[in-house]
């Protein structure tokens, strides 16, 4: 009898089975460039952030986990203090103003400065995040790093209740470029995980973002966003990981450019090798 009811339960829905079975968030099913399209439509809601965090990162050589105060907008604006543990004074200030980038650490009474992009926030995190992607990080959505035509496939779990795209590059000038991005959304369309693989594969892991513990902010006009409340960024390939508590976070603020300048005082040494200039 079990075997004849597991029988009947592998062919008939998992309502019936007693079973929850999540109905796909679509009438027709889009595809993987419509899907893109829409998570970099939703990305663009967000014109700016300014949060509160706890974050699990690197300084220098060591690894340290305290308050970090962020904020940022597109175009290369990042402003990044790190607590110190024991109080409230800045162990570490990072200013990207769109452009150049500089990095104060006060506990090293050393600075560093230079191109602002993803080798300048490794300067301070230790892992290769270019400045925009801060914003992807704080605000829960995802960068689409392939290159269009978009090509893949969307499909739907409904027993767990996921959108999962995999996206692969088009064609470049008539030459095929390798790379595939997985990502996974959840029916409210919140981006649980997104992962850059270099190869066609999936074998060779650039970079991945887990986040979990969304929930709803409002800016000042009173446009809702779903924010993470955790989120976890690994590089294996530099063997580097970042791990973020989000505390809190205003969404769509007036930042003034004022705010990503960061002039050192005067004197202090350099620290480490300076960042090669970003290619063209």
């Amino acid at each position: 009898m079990k075997l004849r009811l597991l029988a009947a339960c592998a062919t008939a829905s998992l309502a019936a089975c007693g079973g929850k079975s999540h109905p796909a968030p679509w009438t027709k099913q889009p595809t993987a460039a419509d899907e893109a399209a829409a998570i970099q439509a939703a990305a663009a809601r967000v014109t700016s952030f300014r949060a509160e965090s706890v974050m699990d990162y690197w300084l220098g050589k060591d690894r340290v986990k305290g308050t970090v105060l962020v904020m940022g907008k597109p175009g290369a604006f990042v402003r990044l203090n790190a607590l110190s543990p024991a109080g409230d004074s800045v162990m570490a200030d990072l200013a990207c103003d769109g452009t150049n980038f500089t990095l104060v650490d006060f506990q090293n009474n050393c600075v560093l400065t230079g191109p602002c992009n993803a080798d300048s926030i490794a300067q301070f995190l230790h892992v290769s995040l270019s400045p925009d992607d801060f914003l992807h990080l704080a605000t829960g959505t995802t960068p689409i790093s392939v290159m269009p035509p978009i090509l893949g496939e969307v499909s739907w779990d409904g027993k767990q209740g996921r959108e999962r795209l995999e996206l692969a590059n088009g064609a470049a000038d008539g030459e095929r470029v390798r790379g595939h991005q997985s990502i996974e959304l959840d029916g409210q369309r919140d981006v649980l995980s997104t992962a850059f693989f270099l190869d066609d594969d999936r074998k060779q892991l650039g970079w991945r973002i887990e986040n979990k513990d969304f929930r709803a902010v409002k800016d000042a006009s009173g446009g809702e966003f779903r924010v993470p409340g955790k989120s976890r960024f690994t590089s294996p390939g530099q063997k580097a990981d970042l791990l973020v508590e989000w505390k809190e976070i205003t969404i769509n603020l007036p930042l003034d450019a004022a705010k990503f300048a960061l002039v050192p005082p005067e004197g202090l040494p350099t620290c480490g090798a300076q960042p090669a200039a970003a290619q063209p």
